[in-house]
């Protein structure tokens, strides 16, 4: 059901984002395997297996809050991830070693952010394309042009660049500088 890619690409977000937090400074709220409360919350009311409960509502008490997250079975957020990123964003239609980069970035900083910064990257490499937050076809073609090697570079560059001007404008992120510059040169 799943390609390669998308399961390696997945096994790295799982690694970066780790089991439950409840970190206040997170505007997403309670999250397990980075997938957040608020996002969760974001998708609707869910009963594909029409059992009269969301899909979401893991304790069977008839709400989506953090306890629900706390239960979230990694698998379903492995579902999530495919049906909602990977095949939404069309990721398996990029080149390989991008293709996973840019998903784990998109789970951390939103999928329009991390495409601008793709798409920024692809500039710094000589393109004139713009960074308007979609990965369509102009995007995907120029990312086959290039060298993947400095195309990943660059890509990486503008992460940390991007995270560095997020802490300097909210302070509060600071916590994260680590994590998030590991992650962006990863």
């Amino acid at each position: 059901m799943y390609s390669r890619t998308f399961l390696q690409a997945a096994e790295t977000v799982l690694l970066h984002e780790g089991g439950f937090v409840n970190d206040a400074t997170d505007p997403g709220g309670a999250t397990r395997y980075g997938i957040s409360l608020r996002y969760l919350i974001s998708l609707g009311e869910i009963d594909l297996d029409h059992d009269g409960f969301n899909d979401f509502d893991f304790d069977r008490d008839g709400d989506v809050d953090a306890d629900d997250i706390r239960q979230m079975p990694r698998e379903t957020a492995i579902r999530i991830y495919h049906d909602n990123w990977w095949v939404k964003f069309g990721y398996e239609n990029l080149p390989g070693g991008i293709a996973p980069k840019v998903f784990d970035l998109a789970v951390n900083m939103g999928a329009r952010q991390a495409h601008k910064l793709l798409q920024r990257a692809c500039r710094a490499c000589g393109e004139n394309i713009l960074d308007d937050g979609i990965i369509g076809p102009l995007t995907r073609r120029v990312l086959f042009g290039l060298d993947q090697w400095g195309a990943m570079t660059a890509f990486r560059s503008e992460t940390a660049g991007f995270y560095r001007g997020l802490i300097i404008a909210k302070p509060k992120f600071e916590k994260y500088r680590s994590g998030w510059l590991h992650r962006a040169y990863a």
